[in-house]
């Protein structure tokens, strides 16, 4: 019980309340701009996924922005998965090795010395890293060998994070862009060309690498040999690291062929290849990919995963290494997965492209990989976008979508640097591998909406 005495202080204090309220609030500012964004993670905050799957969630559109198979999902993976967590062996639950699931790694070096055809095996121990997606193995690749001051060269259209991890790593992002080269008839994603002469001038003392991406995301541009020696000859000539983002390789279509630039004349000690389990067996949630290359730059990469992630899921890279080992046994046969993807996913391709060809959008018809990208210029002078205030076109077309027509694609314009983002905002990004009845119901949307909008 408060004593007489102490209440008469507690009411003399109460003048002073106000102002230790406003010293308080001061204390609060100032710890928070003390406890602010670090700085090199500032301009970084805006990201298309988190802004996008939070436009999915609230508006419950048909999903047909992002990469999310909903198809095609090889039962025998999932299997494995499944037996692996029913194995007795309690090992199957600790950590395993930090830089790769001993299973996984041999699994990896084998198939990647038979698909790129190399006398000298693989080794599964030093030239391997298992990853935490693609996208660590990416970050791993940029922050193990990137130093301020730095230029690396990004080819536009590109996947949004290699920009921010190039300028986390303190280097600079030197950006050329393929650049449609036709605007009639059937225009495929080989339609779609790097210049010469730009593609020269990207090389200079100052750099150090360059991230290429085959098949490319978003357009689906799968490189010929002749481009792709193009780009080899200028790496060795200028002594260019080769990060090479292969995470499409299987989805190539067209009697195209997937050249992986480790094979061309002296790219293997330059080079760094990705993989992803997620992409390659249709199981985005799992998280898991790998990097191989030779020992001296995957060791690099390895000190950037020991410091960061560390070790990843024992029983997701005991099942995917399970699931190559199956792979092996039938690698290019008809059964093989890695071929029945593309005659299966062409189907899905071809299906909606003439979906968007009807109603009135011109799809860029892609030669891998599982997005498409379509001009929809030609319906911009009969759509009311007012409602929607963002800087480019595409991401209030999107959204406009989503929200009135609840079918959502994706901006191509957050896959372009801010001079070139013009490029990529007449185009929205569809993904096709999804299950037959998604892409019906895409069809039913949009032939509604085409009806609306009148011929």
């Amino acid at each position: 019980m408060l004593s007489m005495t102490s209440l008469r202080s507690i009411c003399r204090s109460w003048p002073n309340l106000p102002r230790l309220g406003v010293a308080a609030l001061h204390q609060d500012q100032g710890q928070v701009d003390r406890f602010a964004l670090a700085d090199k993670y500032k301009g970084l905050e805006k990201n298309v996924w988190v802004e996008f799957i939070q436009l999915a969630l609230e508006h419950q559109p048909l999903n047909l922005g992002q990469g999310l198979p909903d198809d095609l999902v090889p039962t025998y993976v999932v299997d494995s998965l499944r037996d692996v967590v029913n194995d007795p062996s309690v090992f199957m639950h600790q950590y395993t090795r930090g830089f790769g699931h001993p299973r996984l790694v041999s699994a990896i070096a084998s198939l990647y010395t038979k698909l790129l055809g190399r006398e000298k095996p693989i080794d599964p121990v030093k030239e391997v890293l298992v990853t935490d997606g693609a996208y660590e193995a990416l970050f791993t690749a940029v922050m193990g060998h990137v130093n301020p001051g730095d230029e690396v060269i990004i080819i536009e259209p590109y996947f949004d994070c290699y920009e921010p991890m190039v300028r986390l790593a303190g280097g600079t992002p030197v950006f050329i862009s393929l650049k449609p080269t036709k605007e009639e008839g059937v225009i495929s994603s080989g339609d779609w060309k790097l210049d010469s002469e730009e593609l020269n001038n990207a090389f200079t003392s100052k750099t150090k690498a360059i991230i290429f991406n085959n098949p490319n995301n978003p357009l689906g541009k799968v490189f010929n040999a002749e481009e792709i020696s193009s780009i080899c000859q200028l790496c060795c000539q200028h002594d260019v690291l080769m990060i090479s983002d292969d995470v499409y390789e299987h989805m190539v279509y067209d009697n195209h062929e997937m050249v992986r630039v480790a094979t061309l004349p002296g790219m293997w000690d330059r080079t760094i290849s990705i993989g992803s389990a997620g992409k390659t067996f249709s199981v985005t949630g799992w998280k898991l990919g790998w990097a191989y290359g030779p020992d001296h730059l995957i060791r690099n990469c390895g000190v950037v995963h020991q410091n960061c992630v560390y070790a990843c899921p024992t029983p997701i890279q005991e099942a995917v290494a399970r699931g190559f080992e199956k792979e092996l046994g039938r690698l290019g046969e008809k059964e093989s997965y890695f071929r029945s993807i593309s005659v299966d996913l062409k189907e899905k391709r071809d299906f909606l492209a003439e979906v968007l060809t009807d109603v009135g959008m011109k799809p860029v018809i892609p030669e891998g990989g599982y997005f498409m990208m379509a001009d929809w210029s030609s319906l911009a002078d009969r759509i009311d976008l007012s409602s929607e205030d963002d800087q480019q076109r595409d991401y209030r077309f999107v959204k406009w979508l989503s929200k009135n027509r609840k079918l959502q694609g994706i901006p191509p314009s957050a896959f372009f640097s801010q001079p070139h983002k013009h490029i990529g905002e007449d185009y929205i990004r569809f993904c096709f591998i999804k299950h037959d009845d998604s892409l019906k119901k895409a069809k039913e949307i949009l032939t509604n909406w085409r009806k609306e909008l009148g011929n």
